[in-house]
C-alpha cells in the first residue's frame, strides 16, 4: 500500500512544500502574506498586525528579537505515524538571522488547519519577510506510537554521572 501526503491550497497562488533539489530531505516552506493578518510577539506581549503591500509586494517587518506566526497558505493530511518536522533553513539563519525558535516544530497527522511557522528575527536590525519567501523547511518522518505506563525503572547499564554522561572525561 502506498502512503501519500495530501496538501490543500487555501489560496490559488499558495506554494506547496517542495524540495529544492532531488536529494533534499527538507521541503521548502514559503510565507503566504498576501492580505493576511499575522500574530506577532516580543516574548512578553502578543498582538496582530496586517501584512503591508507596497507596489504589489506583500511583506511583514519584524523588529530585532521579534517573533511572528507566519501563515503558509495550505493545510495537510499526513498519514498516521508520520509527522512534519519544521526546521530552519541553515543558509537563511547564517545570512539573515531568521530562526525557527521551537525547532524542530511538529505538525501532527491529525492537525487539519493551515500550517504556520514561528520565526524570530535574531539580528540586531529589522527584518522584512516577503510573501513567497522560503522561511523554513519541513522534513517528513515516521515515528513510533508507544504506550506509556507507570512503573519502576531499574538500571540496565553502569552509566551514571549526570545528564547524557557516559562517565568518560
Amino acid at each position: 500500500m502506498s502512503e501519500h501526503i495530501v496538501l490543500e491550497r487555501l489560496f490559488e497562488d499558495a506554494q506547496l512544500p517542495q524540495p529544492a533539489t532531488p536529494g533534499s530531505a527538507g521541503h521548502d516552506l514559503r510565507a503566504y502574506l498576501r492580505a493576511r493578518t499575522v500574530r506577532v510577539s516580543d516574548g512578553a506581549r502578543q498582538d496582530e498586525r496586517d501584512a503591508e503591500d507596497r507596489g504589489g509586494e506583500w511583506f511583514l517587518e519584524l523588529a530585532a528579537g521579534q517573533m511572528a506566526l507566519i501563515p503558509l497558505g495550505f493545510r495537510s493530511r499526513l498519514p498516521v505515524g508520520v509527522e512534519a518536522q519544521i526546521r530552519p533553513r541553515s543558509g537563511q539563519v547564517f545570512k539573515t538571522a531568521l530562526t525557527v525558535p521551537n525547532a524542530p516544530g511538529t505538525v501532527d497527522a491529525d492537525y487539519a488547519e493551515e500550517w504556520m511557522v514561528i520565526v524570530r528575527n535574531d539580528s540586531a536590525a529589522p527584518r522584512r519577510i516577503v510573501h513567497g519567501e522560503r522561511i523554513a523547511q519541513a522534513v517528513f518522518a515516521r515515528y513510533a506510537e508507544l504506550r506509556v505506563e507507570e512503573g519502576t525503572v531499574t538500571r540496565s547499564t553502569e552509566r551514571a554521572g549526570g545528564f547524557g554522561s557516559t562517565g568518560a572525561h
